[in-house]
């Protein structure tokens, strides 16, 4: 890990980073292996892509029409149970905090999530008085993992990646931040533990997001 002189830019994940986890990701790709029994891919059985991944190639089987009527159909059932979810979770104490402390000390702080923009608003209505950037699955063209959520965030925020840190709750954001060129931060405050986020080989590993930036702050990143 090379240290920048300061890091100017901290983009979090959403859910599990900042916001209690409520989402069952189990029961969704269930919920939508299920879907398929009334398409031509058939019931199928979940395995490890990501919910909206693994829709793309279910739907990737099929002719044109079934397939986007499948698209559609498991669309509605994950923004249904995430607008379920964000009714039952809330932010982590610490969450507005540490945004607000970020500002105070010139660091930009976003989020990019792969959530909705309505389920984030109802868990952080005054997430406009925080956050430089906030971007959901439906600002960018590719979500995450694919590095082009983070770097238009990091483009709205005019930083580069070399300055920036992406902090998340999954291995998924860990590998965000590699194939972007920023540095890389897990919080173990979600669904995967400890001893595997560290086996994804972040640059830090805190307990949860306030942890992580007080240690930013007593190293000198910012």
């Amino acid at each position: 890990m090379e240290k920048v002189t300061r890091l100017r830019a901290v983009v979090f994940d959403f859910d599990g980073t900042l916001a209690r986890p409520a989402l069952d990701f189990a029961l969704m790709k269930r919920r939508i292996g299920e879907l398929g029994a009334g398409y031509p891919c058939g019931r199928a059985e979940p395995g490890p892509l990501p919910a909206l991944e693994w829709i793309e190639r279910l739907a990737g089987s099929m002719d044109e029409g079934p397939a986007a009527s499948f698209r559609r159909a498991a669309h509605a059932i994950i923004e249904e149970m995430e607008a379920e979810a964000a009714l039952r979770t809330s932010l982590f104490g610490f969450t507005r905090p540490i945004l607000a402390g970020l500002r105070r000390v010139g660091v930009a702080p976003a989020v990019i999530t792969r959530n909705t923009r309505a389920s984030v608003a109802t868990v952080f209505p005054d997430a406009g008085e925080y956050l430089s950037v906030l971007l959901t699955r439906e600002d960018v063209d590719a979500v995450k993992p694919d590095p082009a959520h983070l770097l238009a965030a990091l483009g709205g925020l005019g930083v580069g990646p070399e300055a920036s840190l992406m902090v998340g709750d999954h291995p998924l954001d860990v590998l965000t931040a590699r194939r972007a060129g920023a540095f890389a931060a897990a919080v173990a405050s979600g669904e995967t533990d400890a001893r595997t986020l560290a086996g994804t080989g972040p640059d830090f590993l805190a307990a949860h997001a306030g942890e992580l930036v007080e240690r930013l702050a007593a190293e000198g990143w910012i």
